[in-house]
């Protein structure tokens, strides 16, 4: 029979004061791991963890790496056949130019009322990912303060490079791999769905990045002389980029589809109670007609179908005024993100053939990759996104919603590929939280119902 975990949560409302000095303590601490100027910061930020998980009793330690710190801890639970979760999260921000713009000072952290009932927190890394990381802190310091022992084993592994591109995470992870393996992944790194609705991001997508270079002639040629004569590497690049979709909106390339798979029906219907529309979602950015697969939802294609995208397009005389040349050489940047099961490696040679077959026997081309991942994704039936999804329910004025992510989280693919681990996703941020932005902030509701959401999410992991 599960105990009553009330006592619990009302641990963790009644911390809510000292819990919001800690955040500020933390946001104080200037950790911009891209600005070398910060170096001293970073480490300050992790030694501080370090000295507050320890007083939790978890036996924690900075580990130096080539570039900023680790942050390592573990804490055992109050039972041997407890599940063992790693929670994961970066107390790295993000530069805080242009200074100007900012309302408050990026490192004062304030709570200030915007209107009656709600109240932000404002800083840099209130809600990325400072804030996000200690609601986890905070649930626990709660769970073993109100029951003296916890129901999982914990680890926590801090990161401080994630904002610069985690250029030590991999090898860290290759060297510690026996010491960080656990059940489940925990991170809290992502949004709810609005203000009143939970979420927990079930799927990732993968990311090919390919860059195509075609050369013809020798040197950059005149257009009235050699016009109509000569092949114009931006005509040949332009066909192959517009042969990519057909007329409704598929990829052409052989066996891209090949590993996707259908949303499942009841997963649809549930994101359709959600409220978006095309219009709604497009006319944020000033647009208002879908683009790619017709039939399709804007959440369908933005969440669970693969894409591919022009991210840039150079060649030719680009300058101010007018230059009648054929250009030389053209290029262009295309990026495909992956759904379902879909291969990296066969999705960048199906792309690389097809580029080659449009190429004229004069004329050459170039591939440069830029990374490759496959996509993330959790069962839409797992037990770990069911229970979770359930506690969260008991916590929020909604129903939790499971979603999927149109970008990528290197760590999670990492934590799967590297460590066998399955991850769960759940953060507490918003769509307005402006991260990566002059005047970040962070909901004082996410923080808190953050805070007992994870109480909530670790009490039934432990006991179910």
């Amino acid at each position: 029979m599960m105990a009553d975990i009330t006592p619990v949560l009302e641990r963790a409302d009644a911390n809510l004061p000292q819990s919001l000095e800690r955040l500020f303590d933390l946001v104080r601490i200037k950790s911009i791991s891209t600005d070398p100027a910060f170096k001293a910061e970073c480490r300050k930020a992790a030694e501080w963890l370090v000295a507050e998980l320890g007083t939790l009793g978890f036996e924690a330690s900075v580990r130096d790496t080539p570039g900023h710190p680790m942050v390592v801890a573990h804490h055992a639970a109050g039972k041997a056949d407890a599940p063992h979760l790693l929670f994961y999260g970066h107390y790295d921000v993000q530069p805080v130019d242009p200074l100007n713009l900012w309302e408050t000072p990026p490192f004062e952290p304030s709570l200030r009322e915007v209107e009656p009932g709600r109240k932000i927190i404002t800083g840099r890394g209130t809600a990325d990912d400072k804030g996000q990381l200690m609601t986890f802190v905070e649930a626990v310091r709660a769970y073993k303060e109100a029951r003296g022992v916890l129901p999982c084993r914990i680890t926590i592994l801090f990161e401080g490079e994630e904002e610069s591109g985690s250029p030590s995470l991999k090898p860290f992870l290759e060297a510690n791999a026996g010491e960080l393996k656990a059940d489940y992944a925990l991170v809290c790194d992502t949004s709810m769905w609005d203000r009143e609705t939970p979420a927990i991001s079930a799927g990732l997508r993968g990311l090919v990045g390919e860059e195509v270079v075609v050369k013809a002639a020798d040197r950059d040629l005149h257009s009235g002389y050699f016009g109509g004569a000569a092949a114009n590497p931006i005509h040949i690049l332009a066909e192959i980029l517009a042969g990519l979709h057909d007329e409704t909106g598929r990829v052409t390339l052989d066996d891209f589809y090949e590993g996707v798979e259908e949303t499942p029906a009841e997963i649809k219907a549930t994101w359709e109670t959600l409220g978006q529309t095309a219009e709604k979602f497009l006319g944020e950015i000033g647009l208002s007609i879908p683009s790619g697969e017709r039939g399709r939802s804007v959440l369908e294609l933005t969440w669970a179908r693969p894409t591919a995208e022009i991210n840039g397009i150079t060649g030719g005389y680009t300058g101010e005024g007018f230059k009648t040349v054929i250009a030389a050489e053209a290029s262009a940047k295309v990026s495909f993100r992956l759904v379902g099961k879909q291969d990296p490696a066969r999705i960048r040679e199906s792309f690389r053939a097809y580029v080659r077959s449009k190429i004229p026997a004069d004329c050459s081309i170039e591939f440069h990759a830029h990374g490759g991942s496959p996509a993330i994704h959790l069962p839409y039936d797992s037990a770990l996104l069911t229970t979770a999804k359930a506690a969260l329910s008991d916590e929020w004025p909604k129903p939790a919603v499971v979603i999927g992510m149109g970008g990528s989280i290197p760590i999670v693919g990492d934590f799967q590929r590297m460590l066998g681990m399955e991850s769960l996703l759940v953060g507490f941020g918003l769509s307005d939280d402006r991260i990566h932005s002059p005047n970040e902030k962070y909901e004082l509701t996410s923080f808190h119902k953050g805070i007992r959401s994870w109480v909530r999410i670790l009490d039934a992991l432990g006991t179910r």
